[in-house]
């Protein structure tokens, strides 16, 4: 059985670039580059600074918040210190009580990106950690995003 390779990654521009990152120095491991366990919290802060920024609301402090419940990233090109990432945001899917993000992170002035990731949250009571509706602050923001295509169906 033949495996076709995946499609291209779509380019800067099917994406909401919102947030720079500074790689830092830490960031690199033996290899120079940047360590692949890196990306994950380049997902996570280009996604909730834009939520806290998209709100106006420091989501922490909302009775229900968005807890990470999968992450996965394909790994296109090497990022290393010292660079600025730009993370782009789109939306897969947004659900009554979970919101699928697709990240893109590109090196500087790339078009190509180099990593997509899948971030998705799951919205839960702050206290009793029960699976609960995304809120409507964050739901209006999210909607701004642009939606990844499917593709034909």
């Amino acid at each position: 059985m033949e495996v076709s390779p995946p499609p291209a990654p779509e380019t800067r521009d099917a994406y909401a670039i919102v947030r720079s990152i500074p790689t830092r120095w830490m960031d690199n491991d033996h290899y120079g580059h940047v360590n692949n366990v890196i990306y994950y919290s380049y997902f996570d802060t280009a996604v909730n600074g834009w939520l806290i920024e998209a709100t106006g609301t420091d989501i922490r402090e909302l009775p229900q918040i968005g807890i990470v419940a999968e992450t996965s990233c394909r790994f296109l090109k090497e990022l290393s210190f010292p660079e600025i990432i730009h993370a782009g945001l789109r939306v897969e899917r947004l659900g009554r009580s979970s919101i699928v993000y697709q990240v893109g992170l590109f090196r500087e002035d790339d078009e190509q990106p180099a990593a997509v990731g899948r971030f998705v949250h799951v919205y839960v009571d702050a206290a009793a950690r029960t699976v609960v509706p995304v809120p409507d602050a964050i739901r209006a923001a999210v909607s701004t995003l642009p939606a990844v295509d499917a593709g034909p169906s």
